[in-house]
């Protein structure tokens, strides 16, 4: 990674980290699908806890590799994350930051940026609902409702990034 920074900057060229983040709002969400549990028919209570815990946060880091004193492109990427029945996948960020000073003390800025990847998906659970039903696939979160099991699927959780940003900014000194 040194080396690349020093290769960009010797061509006129600066690559700035702009941040190191863990978590996000999909680290969120699957904090979220753990909360809860439900009851064994023996009484044993089972908690989600163990199968939405993650012990590696998703991490991300953001680079901005300045082209001129006005434009610059944003970059970056994430780990991801993973538990027994919710993934968060890996993801790439691209972007642009454009700025212009209308005048010596203000200055209007646009910055877009997009993310690929990084979905979480939730996977289901198999169930035994005894002689009745037999083993069946279910959303975990849902195995101990009053819904058929089959119908517990169209309740699993596909959440996507927020896949585009916009921001429009005026500053000003005063």
């Amino acid at each position: 990674m040194a080396f690349f920074v020093s290769d960009m900057t010797a061509h006129g060229q600066e690559t700035s980290l702009v941040g190191i983040y863990q978590g996000s709002e999909l680290t969120a969400a699957a904090n979220h699908l753990g909360r809860g549990g439900y009851e064994l028919s023996d009484g044993t209570k089972v908690s989600f806890d163990k199968w939405y815990h993650s012990k590696w946060i998703d991490m991300r880091f953001e680079m901005l590799t300045q082209l001129s004193d006005d434009f610059g492109l944003l970059w970056g990427a994430s780990t991801g994350q993973r538990a027994e029945k919710v993934r968060i996948e890996p993801s790439v960020k691209l972007g642009f930051i454009l700025q212009k000073r209308p005048t010596l003390s203000t200055t209007l800025s646009l910055t877009v940026t997009s993310i690929l990847g990084g979905n979480l998906t939730e996977r289901p659970c198999t169930a035994d609902y005894g002689a009745i039903g037999g083993f069946q696939t279910v959303n975990c979160r849902l195995a101990a409702s009053q819904l058929r099991p089959a119908d517990t699927l169209k309740y699993m959780a596909n959440i996507n990034p927020s896949r585009l940003k916009l921001d429009l900014r005026f500053t000003g000194k005063f």
